[in-house]
């Protein structure tokens, strides 16, 4: 298969995994680009996402990056879920805010991948890796 048509393939399958998604759709979220092993996705914040502090709760920055991860590593179409997370917070957010979460494929295997998603905001800035 070409790289046009393993890109063709994931567009598709992430087309159709977003249609299914009513999660995804429910933060707002854009694919900005899918390819095999790849994501780039983006949303912006609404005031319904605070927490108690007045900041956009952690979990929807976490929901960013785990849609971002599903969408590579899905992307060949072989069902892939996630065996072991963790976010790490480095700027907070506030509604208004436009994140872009970008998943990179480090390894793929036989039985597990590992992949590194970074959430910056409007300015570049990284606001969470995950």
């Amino acid at each position: 298969m070409t790289t046009e048509e393993k890109d063709a393939l994931s567009r598709s399958v992430i087309a159709q995994m977003m249609r299914d998604d009513a999660f995804s759709q429910w933060l707002g979220i854009t694919l900005l680009e899918v390819r095999e092993g790849y994501s780039r996705i983006s949303m912006t914040l609404r005031a319904d996402m605070l927490n108690g502090f007045g900041v956009i709760h952690g979990g929807i920055a976490f929901s960013l990056a785990d849609s971002a991860f599903a969408f590579a590593c899905n992307s060949r179409n072989n069902l892939s879920v996630a065996l072991d997370t963790s976010i790490t917070f480095t700027k907070s957010t506030m509604p208004g805010d436009t994140l872009t979460a970008e998943a990179r494929e480090i390894h793929n295997g036989l039985r597990t991948g590992l992949y590194q998603i970074t959430i910056t905001n409007a300015e570049g800035a990284p606001v969470a890796h995950f």
